[in-house]
């Protein structure tokens, strides 16, 4: 649900409180993944330093900790206080990130306060993240650094599906819950170049590309095993970059 305050939307995204889930259970058989997306940050923050990072929507602290060989401090800000509860426990022995109960479109610090800012798998939850891009441009100080990832409707795979039936890939967020679920949460894919597009009107410039996750299969991390897939994913990354191939991209922006 969204309410409007001073013309500034502010979404409540609360739904990891649910009881019945537990989000760091989710990571388990993951191994794979989470090694992919610690290797595009590491490779879009190479011999970058930052003073002050807010990890946006980084429920547990998974990449928080992960954020620490880059940022002198960390701002985790979680709208779930279940999440930030398990990040109590998983981040107790990593004093430099600070938890707060934050939402993605008010987050509740001060203009340019931040150098660096990393979202990651949270756009699948909002149709339109226009509100919250304005957020994070206004606490990034000029000339700061975004990093983003978000769930591409236009992988290589959903292009042949598509181009099958004789269309093109929605330019528009795709809905993905099943007929059963719609009533859940929102979770879409996104268009990349839709996202771009927003992402410029909030005063981002796109200054690296990767693509994501491009081994994500339950039959290939089984049968190949993690490092076969990661050696492979290393490769794949900036070279498929350019066409949105996997099912996840990358972007790293630099507010103008």
């Amino acid at each position: 649900m969204a309410e409007v305050k001073k013309s500034k939307v502010v979404r409540k995204a609360d739904q990891y409180d649910d009881p019945e889930y537990n989000y760091q259970d989710y990571w388990q058989g993951r191994d794979y993944e989470h090694a992919a997306e610690e290797m595009a940050i590491r490779r879009l923050l190479r011999g970058r330093k930052f003073k002050q990072a807010v990890d946006v929507g980084g429920g547990y602290g998974r990449l928080s900790k992960f954020l620490t060989k880059f940022s002198d401090k960390v701002t985790l800000a979680e709208p779930s206080q279940q999440q930030l509860d398990i990040a109590k426990i998983y981040l107790r022995d990593t004093p430099q990130v600070s938890q707060k109960l934050l939402q993605a479109s008010n987050l509740k610090m001060k203009d340019g306060s931040a150098d660096l800012v990393l979202v990651v798998r949270v756009l699948h939850h909002l149709p339109d993240p226009s509100p919250e891009f304005a957020e994070i441009a206004r606490v990034l100080q000029p000339g700061g650094t975004f990093l983003l990832e978000f769930a591409n409707d236009a992988h290589f795979l959903n292009r042949i599906r598509y181009g099958l039936r004789g269309k093109s890939v929605p330019k528009t967020p795709v809905d993905i819950r099943s007929e059963q679920n719609k009533d859940d949460i929102p979770f879409v894919n996104h268009h990349p170049k839709t996202v771009i597009k927003k992402l410029q009107e909030a005063g981002f410039e796109v200054e690296a590309t990767l693509s994501g996750s491009n081994m994500r299969s339950p039959t290939l991390k089984r049968v190949l095993g993690k490092k076969p897939l990661l050696a492979v994913e290393q490769v794949m990354q900036p070279l498929l970059a350019p066409i949105y191939f996997g099912p996840s991209v990358w972007l790293r922006l630099k507010k103008k």
